[in-house]
């Protein structure tokens, strides 16, 4: 049995700190052999430095993935040729900088693919990740049997949709970008482990983990306004998938959220 514990996407500093705090027991009391953890709004809530994804990997974080904010912090650009535990949605068009999906030894010497993708309603026109997440996927299964999918995406149709599309050709599709954890985690027909939004890992005193009396201005008065990390009532969430080391299957999966 290998027992994957994903992070919903980590806000800001208040959840690099939630992730120093509360990490280490979640992987004692759940024996843990993996830990991947979205992190494109880990710098002050939008993209991610080389300094963070350092400080990330410091925590005992394996493989970071993202999403639509990968670029946000430029300096990331150049840092991530060469991360193999730093992914981009797979999906990019070629010659993009870094790679969308790593095969990592878990703990248990057990190897993982890792995949990341990126949808597209209501996001970037980005290459169909329904088929490139098909192809990625043909040479994951060359190094290992299990593969968690990082789903990036705005729609819980297009999240639920590839689910159904992936549905015992990989171990769990877990969907990220929300930033609301939803309560429909469950292990599809055929051993793909499922949820439409592992949450995030930040302030739940917020708006999506942005101060909520900025957001309610914008929403107000239409007028342009940076958007500053809350810092109050911090909770870690994610998800914990339980799969079989011989099959490849998942055999359940368990919801986190845990308070700082």
């Amino acid at each position: 049995m290998v027992k994957i514990f994903f992070i919903g996407d980590i806000i800001g500093r208040p959840g690099r700190i939630a992730v120093k705090e509360l990490m280490p027991d979640i992987i004692e009391k759940h024996s843990i052999d993996l830990v991947i953890a979205n992190g494109e709004n880990a710098a002050g809530g939008f993209g991610i430095t080389p300094a963070i994804a350092e400080e990330l990997i410091g925590l005992k974080i394996d493989v970071i993935t993202s999403g639509n904010h990968i670029w946000d912090k430029k300096e990331i650009i150049d840092y991530i040729q060469d991360k193999k535990w730093l992914l981009r949605p797979a999906n990019y068009p070629g010659g993009t900088p870094g790679v969308g999906w790593a095969v990592l030894k878990a703990k248990s010497d057990v190897k993982i693919g890792i995949l990341n993708l990126c949808g597209r309603v209501f996001m970037d026109n980005l290459d169909c990740p329904f088929r490139i997440g098909k192809e990625a996927i043909k040479q994951l299964k060359e190094d290992t049997s299990i593969i968690i999918l990082d789903m990036h995406a705005e729609t819980t149709s297009e999240k639920a949709a590839i689910g159904w599309f992936l549905d015992g050709t990989i171990s769990a599709v877990i969907g990220t970008h929300t930033h609301v954890q939803t309560a429909d985690e469950r292990i599809l027909p055929q051993g793909t482990a499922f949820i439409t939004d592992a949450g995030m890992t930040g302030s739940i005193n917020s708006v999506i983990g942005m101060q909520k009396e900025i957001v309610l201005e914008r929403f107000l008065t239409q007028m342009p306004r940076k958007f500053e990390v809350a810092t109050k009532d911090i909770e870690m969430q994610g998800v914990i998938v339980s799969i079989s080391s011989k099959t490849g299957k998942a055999v359940g999966i368990e919801r986190i959220k845990v308070a700082l």
